[in-house]
């Protein structure tokens, strides 16, 4: 069976194969409680989640420096500072991890009204089914075109400002996040297939421009919009 983070370092090897040299890895964090007295963005990993977290910096590939940025709550800056520093602590070169508002849920606009809409649908992919048909209230969720170009164009602009010949930037979101550039970038439907923990999608950019390829397989050639 296929543990959470092989998936990502396989695609990480192809691209690098592909003589890549520098990209930026969205991933979602690793495993994570589910306490439902606590808002839900203040659950932690649990030591499973750590375990695999660290277990994917571990494996790695030792050239690259990691350079790491997470979604505000603290399981998404806590996967990043374990990836990183057990890379560390296996030989390989990191600069600092830090919070980056656009990885996290920036596009709720109304939290409260999100966490109701998708309590009534049924949960996270039937809302999200929900918000890309654009059958939710207009002051719950931001246009998702628009939330995917955002998110693009913070990785792009990771991907334009190496620090070294040979880097990951390594980005933790949620899976929201994940869904949605799969979806408005990669054309995948969000019930196509569950995005697990650890598990991500990798930006690079070559002869022809930005790319975008997932865990599968599926690529696409994206590019920034010019306006907002």
């Amino acid at each position: 069976m296929t543990a959470c983070g092989d998936a990502i370092v396989e695609l990480i090897a192809d691209v690098t194969e592909r003589g890549i040299h520098h990209a930026v890895v969205l991933l979602r964090h690793s495993a994570r409680e589910y306490h439902p007295q606590i808002h839900d963005l203040d659950n932690p990993l649990t030591d499973e989640g750590r375990m695999l977290a660290r277990r994917l910096g571990e494996r790695l590939p030792k050239w690259h420096t990691l350079r790491g940025y997470a979604s505000p709550p603290a399981r998404c800056m806590e996967t990043a500072e374990l990836i990183l520093a057990e890379h560390a602590r296996h030989g390989g070169d990191v600069t600092r991890h830090r919070p980056v508002e656009a990885l996290g849920v920036f596009y709720a606009l109304d939290q409260m009204k999100m966490w109701r809409g998708m309590n009534q649908a049924g949960g996270l992919v039937p809302y999200m089914e929900q918000w890309f048909a654009g059958s939710v209230p207009d002051d719950a969720m931001i246009a998702p075109q628009l939330a995917a170009s955002l998110v693009l164009q913070v990785l792009a602009a990771k991907l334009a400002a190496p620090l070294t010949e040979q880097q990951l930037d390594i980005c933790v979101s949620h899976d929201m996040t994940l869904y949605l550039l799969r979806d408005r970038l990669l054309g995948q439907p969000v019930g196509a297939c569950e995005v697990g923990y650890l598990d991500g999608l990798v930006l690079f950019q070559d002869a022809e421009g930005l790319r975008l390829v997932g865990q599968d397989g599926q690529e696409a050639a994206v590019a920034l919009a010019p306006h907002f």
